[in-house]
């Protein structure tokens, strides 16, 4: 069963993105895939482990420090009390959905407006 963990806030220090898991990440590993939830406007970032995938939601209040992160190009971790995962292709991966997005109302037109306001 696919499981969704929130991530709940977000900050940038010491030249990485930090992501805050709502729940812990213990034996996720990435899958280099960014989907988009146009409903909830928000990205999701794949992870998955022996039990299935896991979505990282990544809501809106959050996107202002992927903003930062794509313009910088810093890298970006997921995060959960002590635990820590790099996602090593998130930049690239972020740059490639939000172009998608830009233009195209396959998205909806509300999430369209969102991503271009941002990004």
């Amino acid at each position: 069963m696919n499981k969704r963990i929130l991530i709940s806030a977000a900050n940038i220090s010491n030249n990485k993105l930090r992501l805050q898991a709502s729940e812990p990440i213990t034996g996720l590993t990435q899958t280099d895939q960014i989907l988009v939830d146009s409903k909830q406007f928000s990205f999701v970032y794949l992870m998955e482990n022996q039990e299935g995938y896991t979505y990282i939601v990544i809501p809106e209040p959050i996107w202002p420090l992927l903003k930062e992160t794509v313009t910088k190009q810093i890298p970006v971790w997921i995060h959960y009390d002590e635990e820590e995962v790099e996602l090593t292709s998130f930049y690239e991966e972020l740059v490639e959905v939000i172009n998608n997005i830009r233009g195209n109302s396959n998205y909806g037109e509300e999430m369209v407006t969102k991503v271009e306001g941002i990004f």
